[in-house]
């Protein structure tokens, strides 16, 4: 398969797209406080399912601009993006180890989004 030559741009609205997809944790969790099938409970989750297909949107636009292992390797930073969530909103607590965690996938997703070099050219 051909590298496909990604911009700054891609990249950004691909991380835009996996900030949207990261809000469904936060509206699953906010789903889990109301009694089952309540107002509430239906609400939130009409909410969640409309979050996901506009992702589903998206993602589909993503996968005209990057290979999908790179697309779907990216999606590992709804880590970041939830823990980030977790802290603003429900007031979570950020150890060393999750620290360490997420900074392992950001790094392992700035790997994977560098270009490649082709085989046998010059550095």
């Amino acid at each position: 398969m051909e590298n496909k030559k990604v911009s700054l741009k891609a990249i950004l609205f691909l991380q835009g797209a996996v900030l949207i997809y990261s809000l469904t944790t936060v509206i699953s969790k906010i789903v889990s406080n109301y009694e089952f099938l309540s107002a509430k409970f239906i609400l939130f989750y009409l909410l969640d399912f409309a979050v996901l297909g506009v992702y589903a949107i998206l993602w589909q636009q993503l996968l005209k601009k990057f290979e999908l292992s790179i697309a779907y390797a990216n999606k590992a930073m709804t880590l970041l993006w939830s823990l980030l969530w977790s802290v603003i909103l429900f007031h979570g607590e950020v150890t060393v180890s999750k620290a360490i965690g997420v900074a392992l996938v950001i790094a392992g997703t700035i790997i994977l989004n560098k270009p490649a070099r082709e085989e046998g050219g010059s550095l």
